[in-house]
């Protein structure tokens, strides 16, 4: 069966429920990466999840793609389009809000699962629209409030839960900036875990087995 067009490219795993309304989990890749990197992790995680692996939409050249750009220049040195980013977070929403129509998912139970720029958007996403996630597994990434939307402190965080982890000796985004996130995310009241693994800008199999046990306690 081939995927049902939406507004982005995405890779599919049924659940294995026949009927009624199915918990999904949404998949968002890294910098220069595609829909085919973190949807390796689907034959490992819970049969009753719908598995979406969704591709970014700005294509990079050679190859890969991008949820918005990173520039480099003397003047600012590494700087990111944040006016991309608040584009994708958009085109996100609009994305699973399609994604659940089309495949009758359980708007209830929505997991994001990013990796690095992924995990970017997924903050954006859910502390901008907590109303509309559940649950965030959070890889290697770090919390831009610059492409949040406006007035998101007055939401409600109250379903919203948020697994963050990161490697202590990541090149890419400094643990520094990772680190910051559990004050942040206290300061909103939002329930969390965050750990960190002796590893570089990855996910360790120990990472793996640990946000995939905090997963199944909650979908």
């Amino acid at each position: 069966m081939s995927p049902t067009p939406l507004s982005l490219e995405y890779l599919l795993r049924p659940s294995t429920i026949k009927s009624g309304k199915k918990p999904v989990v949404f998949m968002f890749h890294g910098y220069g990466s595609n829909e085919e990197d973190l949807f390796s992790f689907a034959p490992e995680l819970p049969e009753e999840l719908v598995v979406i692996s969704v591709r970014a939409p700005y294509d990079l050249d050679p190859f890969g793609h991008a949820w918005y750009a990173i520039n480099f220049d003397a003047e600012h040195g590494k700087w990111s389009d944040d006016v991309q980013a608040i584009e994708s977070r958009d085109k996100i929403k609009q994305f699973i809000e399609e994604a659940c129509t089309a495949y009758d998912l359980d708007e209830e139970n929505i997991t994001l699962l990013g990796f690095s720029q992924g995990t970017i958007l997924s903050y954006a996403v859910a502390l901008s629209f907590p109303e509309k996630i559940k649950n965030v597994i959070a890889l290697s990434g770090y919390i831009n409030e610059g492409i949040l939307q406006e007035g998101y402190e007055s939401k409600d965080f109250g379903q919203l839960h948020i697994y963050a982890s990161h490697g202590q000796v990541d090149q890419v985004i400094p643990l520094e900036w990772a680190q910051k996130t559990p004050g942040f995310l206290k300061n909103l009241n939002i329930q969390f875990k965050y750990e960190e693994f002796p590893v570089g800008h990855g996910v360790s199999p120990q990472n793996f087995y640990s946000f995939k046990e905090w997963l199944v306690e909650r979908i």
